[in-house]
């Protein structure tokens, strides 16, 4: 397997710890979360500016943006109690249509 799609994984696994750290450092008011949301999303950057080196930008930002958004929208409804409607249930839906689309576009 190429380094580009592991790189990738962990670019969007990174984002997706810093987006939650966002959450949990309620506005920079509780201090521990505070700096996972520069230290993750630093490092979520660093493995996307490799992972570019394997992959091509439009698959790759599609991806790591796409599944990010995914993956937060289903943490947001465990961890933080948000509500999972059929309409977000939807969209998800069509996020993950348009990223598989994308991947195939380019075989």
């Amino acid at each position: 397997m190429s380094q580009g799609p592991v790189l990738l994984a962990f670019a969007i696994v990174f984002e997706v710890i810093g987006t939650t750290c966002m959450k949990f450092s309620e506005g920079f008011t509780r201090l521990w979360p505070s700096p996972g949301i520069a230290v993750f999303y630093a490092a979520s950057f660093a493995c996307l500016t490799l992972a570019l080196r394997h992959l091509e930008i439009s698959v790759a930002y599609a991806v790591w943006a796409g599944l990010g958004i995914v993956l937060i929208t289903l943490i947001g409804v465990a961890l933080f109690h948000e509500p999972m409607t059929w309409w977000r249930t939807g969209c998800i839906a069509l996020v993950l249509i348009g990223v598989v689309g994308l991947n195939l576009s380019h075989a």
